[in-house]
């Protein structure tokens, strides 16, 4: 017999059987590293930040023992992906892919300037597979998405809102002071090009064409962006996440 305790808010990710938690006996009746361990009991190992058994840490390759008591901390903020730890590797950047449950979320994303890969016809097996090739960090409510090895950095979004999933996020990875807003498209994820007036002009509307200067492109796409009236509520977005930036 095992004994695992969860912190944080994991208990709330254990499966119906374990609940209320925190504290799990677990009977196995093969060798298991304590990844699948953890997951049999509820939670993506997406969600775990540390590991330690017996009072010595450990990774996710670790076998279970007979009589052992592990304990699994939640990842806490600051997360840091460009910091290799006991569990994961290092990413070179803070790029995200956003899984159907989550699209909303993604344009978000692309508004502050995070480099976010969606397609609302992306199977798990396409998402993970993205997510490993591009090494960037899976954001999604499905558990069974972020049981998958392929994924190594990943969140299990707890909100449902997509302006409190936003915030979940900014906050979890610490996002505040790397944003970069409008420089993304919002339907292509490519970073957006200035584009002269007078090369446009006859696709804007007469008061766009009458009261707007500054204009930047998608090069894959090739929507126009400018400052408009519909930026106003994006900009209260900004600042409420992050009310240092301009």
């Amino acid at each position: 017999m095992t004994l695992f305790t969860f912190h944080g808010d994991l208990p709330s990710l254990l499966s119906r059987r374990y609940r209320p938690g925190p504290r799990v006996e677990l009977l196995l009746g093969r060798r298991a590293s304590v990844k699948d361990a953890v997951e049999a009991l509820g939670p993506p190992h997406t969600e775990i930040g540390r590991l330690v058994a017996n009072g010595r840490e450990i990774g996710f390759e670790h076998l279970v023992l007979d009589r052992e008591e592990i304990e699994v901390e939640p990842l806490r903020p600051p997360v840091d992906v460009r910091t290799p730890t006991t569990l994961r590797p290092a990413f070179p950047d803070i790029r995200f892919i956003a899984d159907v449950n989550v699209g909303k979320l993604a344009r978000l994303l692309r508004m502050l300037g995070f480099d976010t890969a969606y397609r609302n016809d992306l199977s798990d097996e396409e998402c993970a597979a993205t997510a490993e090739r591009d090494k960037r960090i899976c954001l999604s409510m499905d558990f069974r998405l972020l049981k998958r090895s392929r994924i190594v950095h990943g969140r299990l979004v707890r909100e449902s809102d997509p302006l409190a999933q936003l915030r979940e996020v900014v906050e979890l990875y610490h996002l505040a002071g790397q944003m970069r807003p409008f420089s993304r498209c919002l339907r292509c994820n490519n970073l957006l090009e200035p584009v002269a007036k007078t090369t446009i002009l006859s696709r804007l509307e007469p008061l766009t064409r009458k009261y707007y200067d500054a204009f930047e492109r998608c090069p894959r796409c090739d929507r126009i962006y400018w400052a408009g009236s519909h930026r106003e509520q994006m900009d209260k977005i900004i600042t409420a996440l992050a009310p240092e930036q301009p």
